[in-house]
């Protein structure tokens, strides 16, 4: 029998609210996005069901005007939707694709996984490759974390939830700390994190992979509405075409956002983690060698970004974290959210400013000065880039 996981966190458009995990109603916002709307790039939700605070704790969700209001929980999306195939594949209802349910649990090198993506003969089909990494981002579920992923229907490759549940996605055209000459993608479902490895190591050292087939998925459809607005045909959301232009902690980005009238629409809000990685683009980073790829890891024909600097320390030019509106804890034995998750879309950078984890790398920091500080945490005023549903 084949069985749809569908998690309690409907939009309910008729009466105007969303079912979520705050304690009580109040706050509680209507995307006005119709799950059933079909999109090229249609996402599905973070997870996220609780409304949390700067000290990590659950909080009754804020209404406006109050701190806090405006993050992930309070906002609807498309929920989750797998089906169990029965054969070692899991279709998602939501982007098309079908996955891998149990992948090899051998380290292997990226070339190595392509390899064994195009060999694999599963249920039936020979189509299958590496996911890109908006396609295995995707299935991060981010209600609890560590792991970052539904196991009730997708298998992990190591027998305990670690940091080492990392999964090749594509390569990175600029280069890091670890793989100089040669650096590909990958999402890690224990940690939840995006960041670049080298691409030519296997073993120990090597990463997983989830095969996955069908249509590709993650393209941007791009408009310009010249009102200071983009707007993305393909996942249903407009944004803010220039960024805040200054860092803010965590708590300021949430307000700054709900302050915002930008093209006289008062509904401006942070993305959640999916819907800011949703426009960034691989195809270029500012530690790439090759001039036509040089630059943000977004699409510059569409989107003005604020220059960090432009001098000769390490590259010419970088750029800043980009906030999301949703919380993060540090490891799977503390489940305090003190952090908050955010993009790269400059180097992700290590204290010396070098390439370290790639830029469109999706890391978590602390949410304000002097909070706790996680992995790269020396970065608590970060930028903001503001999201809507697109009318």
């Amino acid at each position: 029998m084949q069985r749809t996981h569908l998690p309690q966190r409907l939009s309910i458009v008729s009466l105007g609210i969303v079912l979520c995990g705050c304690n009580g109603i109040e706050g509680i916002i209507d995307s006005s996005e119709e799950a059933n709307d079909v999109l090229d790039f249609n996402l599905a939700d973070t997870g996220q069901v609780n409304c949390l605070g700067n000290d990590g704790a659950v909080i009754n969700c804020p209404v406006a005007g109050e701190d806090y209001f405006g993050q992930d929980a309070q906002y609807s999306g498309n929920p989750f939707s797998f089906t169990d195939n029965n054969d070692g594949t899991v279709s998602d209802n939501i982007t098309g694709l079908m996955w891998q349910q149990i992948p090899d649990n051998r380290g292997l090198s990226y070339q190595d996984a392509v390899d064994y993506c195009n060999d694999l003969a599963l249920a039936g089909y020979s189509d299958w490759r590496v996911p890109s990494t908006k396609e295995l981002f995707s299935l991060s579920d981010f209600s609890i974390g560590w792991p970052y992923l539904d196991t009730s229907y997708f298998g992990l490759a190591g027998s305990v939830v670690s940091k080492d549940e990392q999964y090749w996605t594509e390569v990175y055209v600029g280069s890091t700390i670890a793989g100089p000459d040669s650096a590909a993608f990958g999402v890690n479902h224990g940690s939840g994190h995006i960041k670049a490895y080298a691409a030519d190591v296997s073993g120990q050292m090597g990463n997983y992979v989830r095969a996955v087939r069908g249509d590709r998925y993650g393209v941007n459809q791009f408009v310009n509405n010249d009102d200071g607005t983009i707007t993305d045909r393909a996942t249903g959301l407009m944004w803010a075409q220039q960024d805040s232009g200054y860092g803010m902690n965590w708590q300021e980005a949430l307000a700054y956002a709900t302050d915002s009238t930008l093209a006289s629409y008062t509904d401006w809000r942070v993305p959640n983690i999916k819907e800011l990685h949703s426009i960034v683009d691989y195809t270029h980073s500012p530690s790439t060698q090759n001039e036509v790829d040089l630059g943000p890891a977004i699409d510059t024909d569409f989107f003005d970004i604020t220059e960090l600097r432009d001098d000769e320390t390490v590259y010419d030019k970088d750029y800043g974290y980009f906030w999301s509106s949703t919380s993060a804890y540090f490891g799977s034995d503390s489940q305090e959210y003190y952090y908050a998750w955010y993009v790269a879309f400059g180097t992700a950078s290590d204290g010396e400013g070098n390439d370290f984890h790639g830029a469109g790398g999706v890391r978590f920091d602390t949410k304000y000065q002097g909070g706790a500080l996680g992995e790269g945490g020396e970065r608590y005023y970060n930028y903001v880039r503001l999201v809507r549903d697109a009318p």
